[in-house]
């Protein structure tokens, strides 16, 4: 069998930047900018970066060590620590599963826009009709999800070192270069000081309990928790490796990304808007409608919409990447499959999957799952439904069923590698007591917000 003998990143460094590749994806460029705006600016960006070193931290410790210690992925990797807990792992299998199809979509979408915009033809882009009549397009869209989830598998099938750690080493760079390239173009636009500031400075009287609930369910998507993401690529970690001073690595990757990406986004849309943080729009009208808009206004705005939407689909690619690894690396350890042929499967079986979501916002647009069309339904059920029971479930595992030390001594390095763990004290508190609390908060706020029952 190919994969008989388990494969290892070549060390820490190609561990870091595809773990920080997963990390950094449309969470950070789309999602962050609209919710540091909505939530005060700098009052959001000081509360989310709190949880991603305390909570957040914890987490992904945790899934790192599982998936190291048993050195195998998702679906088998609680079970080997306990066999009545291994549908935890399969519940973070399956979120990776549902999530890989639909952010391929938006793959497709960002190869449009870049292309537009690397054509020269951004001013079309900005126009109000532009994203829905293009979204509309069955066969456009559903061909573009192909090319990404194609794309995707062919980097995947090449392995952890050859593929994954390869193309990290190469993209990731790349787009940091990129992103601080934006951001410095736009920082220099007249007026864009005053959303520096906004986005930079906390204000008392901008902190909310809202706010801090979407600050925690940003650090979970940002960081690519509670999809098996972070089990599979644990298991590839040499044992040598300071899991504590990797996840460190992983967690400033992915704010510094976060901030380039508010930089970027928040003072071009106040210079747009006259000030106002609503402009951003949301998700999809941010990205698609309300930037490429911006990009006209500006001087020279053909070329920094270029480089944003290359940027973006790094991003989104190093994204899929890891989602689309975290089933391959479960379809191996679960029907003994070769690397090849769960590849080759599971991105046919993503394609059809995909469908679905691609039409949407087209000839499917009336098709409804509980009042969602299926891209919405697909996105609610993953992340606000088993992403948080995922995390839940891992902290009452690791906390009160398996013997917690099990998971310091991995962390630590066992007898050959000796890491002290310089945070193990808090660890244990965060782990027993403060995530699954914080979890819980934000599945109930969650399932609330989709049920339409609260404005979130």
């Amino acid at each position: 069998m190919e994969e008989q003998k388990r494969s290892q990143f070549s060390g820490k460094i190609g561990f870091v930047l595809a773990a920080a590749g997963s990390a950094v994806g449309l969470g950070n460029i789309w999602r962050f900018p609209y919710l540091a705006a909505k939530y005060g600016g700098g009052s959001f960006l000081l509360v989310y970066i709190i949880f991603v070193l305390t909570i957040g931290f914890t987490i992904m410790i945790t899934e790192l060590a599982i998936g190291r210690k048993s050195r195998l992925g998702p679906t088998k990797a609680y079970g080997a620590l306990d066999s009545k807990w291994n549908f935890v792992g399969i519940i973070g299998a399956i979120v990776a599963f549902i999530i890989f199809p639909y952010y391929c979509v938006i793959g497709g979408w960002i190869i449009k826009y870049a292309w537009v915009f690397i054509s020269g033809a951004g001013a079309a882009a900005a126009t109000d009709t532009y994203f829905t009549e293009f979204a509309a397009q069955p066969v456009e869209t559903v061909v573009l999800q192909m090319i990404f989830v194609i794309a995707t598998g062919i980097i995947v099938a090449f392995g952890v070192q050859k593929g994954i750690e390869k193309v990290s080493k190469i993209m990731m760079p790349i787009l940091i270069v990129l992103s601080i390239i934006i951001a410095i173009f736009v920082c220099m636009q007249p007026g864009a000081m005053d959303g520096v500031k906004y986005f930079l400075l906390p204000s008392l009287q901008n902190f909310s309990f809202q706010g801090c609930l979407g600050a925690l369910g940003q650090m979970f998507y940002s960081l690519s928790l509670a999809m098996g993401i972070m089990i599979a690529y644990g298991s590839y970690l040499p044992q040598q490796e300071s899991l504590e001073s990797s996840v460190a690595q992983i967690e400033i990757f992915d704010t510094v990304i976060a901030l380039l990406a508010g930089f970027m986004i928040i003072p071009a849309v106040f210079v747009y808007s006259g000030g106002d943080p609503a402009a951003l729009g949301k998700g999809v009208g941010l990205m698609f409608i309300n930037l490429p808009k911006v990009f006209n206004t500006m001087q020279f705005g053909s070329i920094i919409g270029a480089l944003f939407f290359v940027m973006v689909l790094f991003a989104a690619l190093t994204s899929t990447i890891s989602l689309l690894e975290a089933t391959v690396s479960s379809a191996c350890d679960s029907f003994k499959w070769s690397r090849k042929k769960a590849v080759i499967i599971l991105c046919v079986v993503s394609i059809i999957i995909g469908i679905p979501s691609a039409l949407s916002f087209g000839v499917l647009a009336d098709f409804q799952i509980f009042g969602m069309d299926f891209f919405s339904f697909c996105d609610f059920i993953s992340n606000s439904v088993l992403m948080p029971i995922g995390a839940l479930l891992t902290c009452v595992f690791v906390g009160y069923i398996l013997d917690t030390q099990i998971i310091i001594d991995e962390i630590e390095g066992g007898e050959l590698h000796n890491h002290p763990f310089k945070r193990k004290k808090i660890y244990v508190v965060l782990l027993k007591y403060i995530a699954p609390i914080a979890i819980l908060a934000i599945l109930v706020s969650s399932i609330l917000e989709g049920m339409g029952v609260i404005a979130f």
